[in-house]
């Protein structure tokens, strides 16, 4: 092999997580040497990591937060791809996720270039676009978030454009991700299996998902492609479902036939805004929050041109076959 075609050597941060580990499991197939830096907060995460050195894949189970063992882990690699992040502590203060998103993002970006990496592809979110709109958003869309996890996330962004160097970056907002292992739709799928699942408001709201192999084969056409410095690409799905579409679908996968039904959604708003008022103060996590919300109110479309004149991705995978597979992995593994 001429050392023109030897792929780059891959950090991957965020390891443990859902679409982490999925990056680097594909990226190991594709060739890549693959190093995972990653927290460990739970015995799904350890169990990914476990899974992961099995099939021969190095991880450093480190915070960002360590300097010192990250430095020492980013020598010799030639692309970081940047996943880790604050997202779910529904309890913690902002300055939690402005400590995690923005500076362990800034850390990293300084101690990436220091050790002579390449390229730095930043994984945001399309959650820096706030509410979301009825018009197609793209790379230049005005850019509104309404909560923590996505006012830092643009922040973050800021910083990576900012960074000053010889290393590339590049800044890739990540659409609703689902799949295989992926824990977070788990009680979804169960309830609407159950019979008993119920829609909160008219289930019309429209999603553009990413099946998680999709979107790690956009990843790492984001690490290789030529020509990325300092552009931001938006990955999403080649199709829009709205709620009621996506419940069918995975009805459908689960085999649950019964009528679904819905409720309106402001009592529900209510009862989250009263629970993190009271909750969250006191560190204890609500139950019952806005953010979680967000699947049923708000709608997002988002044109793909970029990623398909950049990169040459465009996801394959629509959400009917998506759910099948996802409710396949689930009852193998006991889930379902």
């Amino acid at each position: 092999m001429s050392p023109e075609t030897i792929l780059p050597r891959l950090f991957v941060t965020g390891g443990s997580g859902f679409i982490g580990s999925r990056l680097a499991r594909l990226a190991l197939e594709r060739g890549h040497d693959v190093t995972v830096v990653t927290a460990v907060n739970n015995p799904t995460e350890r169990a990914r990591c476990e899974a992961l050195e099995k099939e021969g894949i190095n991880v450093l189970t480190a915070p960002l937060e360590d300097s010192f063992a990250l430095a020492r882990a980013l020598v010799g690699h030639q692309v970081v791809i940047h996943l880790a992040a604050a997202q779910h502590e529904a309890q913690a203060p902002e300055s939690h996720f402005h400590q995690v998103n923005v500076e362990g993002t800034r850390r990293l970006l300084e101690l990436a270039a220091r050790a002579g990496v390449g390229r730095f592809v930043h994984g945001s979110t399309i959650g820096v676009y706030g509410s979301g709109a009825r018009r197609i958003l793209d790379e230049q869309s005005t850019l509104a978030p309404d909560n923590p996890y996505g006012r830092t996330k643009a922040v973050a962004e800021t910083v990576v454009r900012a960074f000053e160097g010889t290393m590339e970056q590049c800044i890739v907002r990540i659409s609703e991700t689902y799949g295989p292992g992926d824990m977070r739709l788990l009680k979804l799928f169960r309830g609407v299996q159950s019979g008993r699942y119920v829609t909160v408001g008219r289930g019309n709201n429209e999603h553009q998902l990413i099946y998680v192999d999709d979107l790690v084969r956009g990843l790492l056409a984001a690490a290789t492609a030529a020509a990325l410095n300092g552009e931001t690409i938006v990955l999403a799905g080649s199709e829009r479902v709205t709620t009621d579409a996506m419940v069918s679908a995975i009805a459908a996968a689960v085999g649950q036939s019964r009528r679904m039904f819905h409720a309106p959604m402001l009592p529900f708003m209510a009862a989250a805004y009263v629970m993190e008022k009271t909750m969250i103060p006191l560190g204890l996590k609500p139950p019952l929050h806005r953010r979680r919300l967000d699947f049923f109110r708000k709608s997002f479309r988002f044109s793909t041109a970029k990623a398909e004149r950049l990169l040459s991705f465009r996801a394959t995978t629509n959400f009917m076959e998506g759910a099948r597979r996802t409710a396949d992995w689930y009852r193998a593994h006991g889930y379902l």
